[in-house]
């Protein structure tokens, strides 16, 4: 009842469960593709995650309160599979949101968002990306 006070139907709330576990469904068989296609070894997509954000770090000097944030949107990355500017609106929304957190990192949230796509899949032994597009009928990822 509280949570249909605040617009969270039971409806909304299956349909966003629905959502994220076809997000995670995804993630798994691209992965399972990807190392079957490549002979590239079957990787936890959190080890993905770490790798990118490594990179992410290397590429400016950061202020502390920039990693913080830059650790938030790790964190929110290894939760949500797919990183959108409207998802992380709303994760960040108690916190400014995306307007807040691009601030913060100096208006350089677009090169970073492009930066986590280019590297997040890359290989974990390469230093090139490896590039694969898959097409399911719920989601359209290239990598």
């Amino acid at each position: 009842m509280l949570l249909d006070q605040h617009g969270y139907s039971e409806s909304h709330l299956q349909s966003a469960w629905r959502n994220q576990t076809n997000q995670d469904i995804a993630a798994g068989i691209i992965g399972y593709i990807r190392q079957a296609a490549i002979g590239e070894a079957l990787v936890p997509f959190e080890q993905w995650v770490q790798q990118a954000m490594q990179h992410i770090y290397g590429l400016h000097s950061w202020t502390a309160p920039q990693r913080r944030w830059l650790d938030r949107l790790a964190k929110q990355l290894k939760h949500e599979v797919v990183l959108e500017k409207n998802l992380l609106n709303e994760a960040f929304a108690d916190h400014g949101g995306v307007k807040r957190l691009d601030s913060i990192l100096g208006n350089k949230l677009d090169s970073v968002l492009d930066e986590l796509g280019e590297c997040l899949w890359m290989s974990i032994q390469s230093t090139q990306p490896t590039v694969m597009s898959i097409k399911l009928d719920f989601i359209d990822i290239s990598f």
